[in-house]
């Protein structure tokens, strides 16, 4: 697997005597390459980007698409492994696929493909509870379509990132998906009864994506609850510690790693430590031997 140098910011992070800023302030030049951490969703809109490849639809609404970035190397002769996105934004229709353009840009410079999900959301018709969830659902198992494209189907994980990530943790729990490698969650909402008390502006959105309270809906509640024993066997959480939208207790009771001083969008930002972990991960995860 090509990491196109990437994973040297997560190695020179761990390193001794690294030079390691919050993205608020100026980025340090180690040398080699600049590190952030903790950084912004405006750092994350500003980085670069390129169009998808392909974009098809999934779906006959607007919103039902996703985008399909290719690595320049993969061919029939040697297809790509897979990384499905699903991204963030509180569940709101306010925050689009277009902010995962660079995440998914950098995965296919580094060597994958990448189908990346819009779906409807709070505030589109159709959107919200449960029709997001199966939008999601719907966007997964379109990659049965994907048989044309250079793309190993054999080699796949699905990952999500906040909001995402429990609409990625849920499609996952459903039988009709097709077979995964493993299921990565970057700062992912799992407990959204617990994580709709909360009081910061996506917490708040919680109550508006499910209907109502949970004690008006709970049953609504009750289906969009994580539950560990029905996810496949390969589940991993990764959350920053300094993460202020999803608390980090929302990664308990699953294996999850806490990496110290990043924040929520460090997972999208291909210069931060927490990007080369997760790199890390999908490496594991799609190595080009299986056992």
């Amino acid at each position: 697997m090509v990491l196109a140098g990437r994973l040297l910011v997560y190695l020179i992070a761990l390193g001794s005597g690294s030079n390691i800023v919050n993205a608020a302030g100026p980025v340090a030049e180690t040398g080699t390459a600049s590190i952030v951490e903790n950084v912004s969703y405006q750092n994350i809109t500003a980085l670069p980007w390129r169009e998808a490849d392909h974009r098809l639809n999934y779906g006959p609404q607007s919103l039902q698409f996703g985008g399909l970035w290719l690595p320049q190397r993969a061919s029939a002769d040697n297809p790509a492994p897979l990384v499905i996105f699903v991204h963030g934004g509180c569940w709101l229709s306010a925050y689009d696929i277009r902010h995962s353009y660079p995440l998914s840009t950098a995965l296919a410079d580094s060597g994958f493909a990448v189908w990346s999900l819009e779906y409807r959301r709070s505030g589109d018709p159709g959107g919200g509870w449960p029709g997001s969830l199966e939008d999601v659902i719907a966007g997964i198992s379109h990659i049965r379509q994907l048989q044309d494209f250079p793309v190993d189907l054999e080699r796949v994980v699905l990952t999500g990132h906040s909001a995402g990530g429990h609409l990625a943790l849920l499609a996952a729990q459903h039988n009709d998906v097709p077979s995964l490698d493993a299921v990565i969650g970057l700062a992912a909402i799992t407990d959204i009864s617990e994580y709709a008390l909360g009081d910061n502006g996506c917490q708040k959105a919680a109550a508006g994506f499910m209907g109502g309270s949970s004690l008006q809906v709970p049953e609504a509640y009750q289906q969009a609850q994580i539950s560990a024993d029905k996810l496949p066997s390969s589940v991993y959480l990764l959350h920053g510690e300094q993460d202020s939208i999803v608390p980090l207790t929302q990664s308990n009771g699953f294996e999850h790693h806490i990496l110290p001083r990043a924040g929520h969008f460090d997972w999208l930002h291909p210069q931060t430590p927490a990007y080369g972990l997760f790199m890390t991960r999908l490496q594991d995860y799609l190595q080009e031997q299986k056992p």
